[in-house]
């Protein structure tokens, strides 16, 4: 319900205020350009996202097969029972989808987009498998959503390329603001999901592997900060295609110690990877084309005009402002937001505080409207419950903390 009126709401804002600019500002072209966009988007999210995610689908639904059969789904989902039993109260004991989720979260942490979406696409199959009422989100889908869109990502090798691209004198200076961003906005999404489902997060086992995980976060960040850019880029890079190449092998090792076809299972897996792209295709063009068009229209810029000013009047600064088009085109698309922190550097400059930010505010988070259009959407999810305000509360978490973290880290 939620996705309906934010869907609406794109279209009616932009032709509103598309209306209203043909009418003080005589500008007519307002119109073609938003006509124009809604081709342009519907093309992308078939030509450029669904196609080329139908192979990765086809491939790592193969291999996450391959691992169930193998029963390495259910070695994860022991290791991480204690604590998933807390976190998602509803679903069995000991369950497959465990180890299905901390293979989509371990993937995202690594930065390992292709591999991650479509071992997430087979969790929420699970998680739905297990789901009592077929078109709602269930607390258990909603935890696990917000946890995605939360974006934790231990090394973003994109953006520091960027920067090294861009000409910046030491890319990586924004890794740690930017992996302190990303938990901040990943452990408040955690509590507030809880807190919204009534999960006691006193309970040892709880505090246990959230003190645990920002212990080794921790010693991660500790570990990366001392190393230069170039070991940095090698090390992060080498460190998360080896692992991919470990599972994958472990896979292959499992199956042949259980002594399953490894081919056999492999097709029977892949298959699905056709389907599950097709039936995610019109949520993404209906989303994708109301992204498009709320932009087009040039409501956003608008928006940032007016924050600027009113933060003016107040007497606050607004050195952040100029970064502010990548915070709040993130929720709504990942590629718009990476143009807009490419532009931010591009115009003030890969070393500039506005430069920075920019880079921070795409670490921070991820694309929660995306990903609920793409997760939801493969298993007909249409009653979104709260997902969407706790999605966009954990982004809000993670562009207060980059503000935050940029001033400490870098001055204004």
């Amino acid at each position: 319900m939620v996705l309906n009126y934010i869907w609406i709401g794109f279209f009616l804002v932009a032709i509103a205020a598309a209306t209203l600019k043909a009418i003080f500002a005589g500008d007519t072209q307002v119109f073609k350009v938003i006509i124009d966009s809604t081709f342009t988007a519907s093309e992308s999210a078939v030509m450029q996202i669904a196609l080329p995610l139908t192979g990765v689908m086809t491939l790592w639904l193969g291999l996450m097969n391959i691992g169930e059969k193998a029963g390495a789904v259910q070695f994860l989902s022991r290791i991480v029972g204690p604590f998933f039993n807390r976190l998602f109260p509803e679903l069995p004991r000991d369950h497959p989808v465990h180890g299905q989720m901390l293979m989509n979260f371990s993937a995202n942490m690594l930065g390992l987009d292709n591999a991650a979406t479509p071992l997430g696409l087979k969790a929420m199959e699970g998680l739905q498998e297990l789901n009592p009422k077929k078109d709602t989100a269930s607390n258990a889908q909603i935890m696990f959503l917000v946890i995605n869109t939360s974006g934790l990502t231990i090394v973003p090798v994109t953006i520091l390329a960027q920067r090294s691209i861009l000409g910046a004198a030491t890319p990586t200076d924004v890794f740690l603001p930017i992996l302190i961003a990303t938990y901040v906005s990943t452990l408040i999404g955690i509590v507030a999901v809880a807190i919204r489902q009534r999960i006691n997060l006193l309970d040892k086992v709880v505090l246990g592997w959230l003190g645990g995980i920002t212990l080794l976060l921790g010693g991660i960040v500790w570990y990366f900060s001392s190393l230069d850019k170039a070991t940095l880029e090698v090390v992060s890079q080498v460190f998360a295609n080896v692992l991919l190449c470990a599972i994958i092998l472990a896979f292959f090792a499992g199956g042949i110690r259980r002594k399953i076809n490894i081919y056999e299972a492999f097709i029977e897996g892949a298959k699905n990877g056709f389907s599950v792209t097709v039936k995610i295709i019109p949520y993404l063009v209906g989303m994708l084309v109301g992204i498009a068009v709320f932009r087009a229209s040039g409501v956003m810029d608008d928006i940032i005009s007016l924050l600027a000013k009113g933060l003016e009047a107040v007497g606050l600064d607004t050195s952040f402002v100029g970064a502010l088009p990548t915070a709040l085109m993130k929720p709504l698309s990942g590629s718009g937001a990476k143009a807009m922190m490419v532009e931010a550097m591009q115009h003030y400059g890969p070393d500039s505080f506005v430069g920075r930010l920019s880079c921070m505010f795409q670490g921070a988070a991820d694309t929660t409207f995306y990903i609920i259009a793409l997760y939801f959407g493969s298993v007909g999810i249409k009653r979104t419950r709260y997902a969407v305000t706790m999605g966009l509360l954990a982004d809000l978490a993670g562009i207060v903390a980059a503000i935050l973290l940029a001033y400490l880290f870098f001055g204004a």
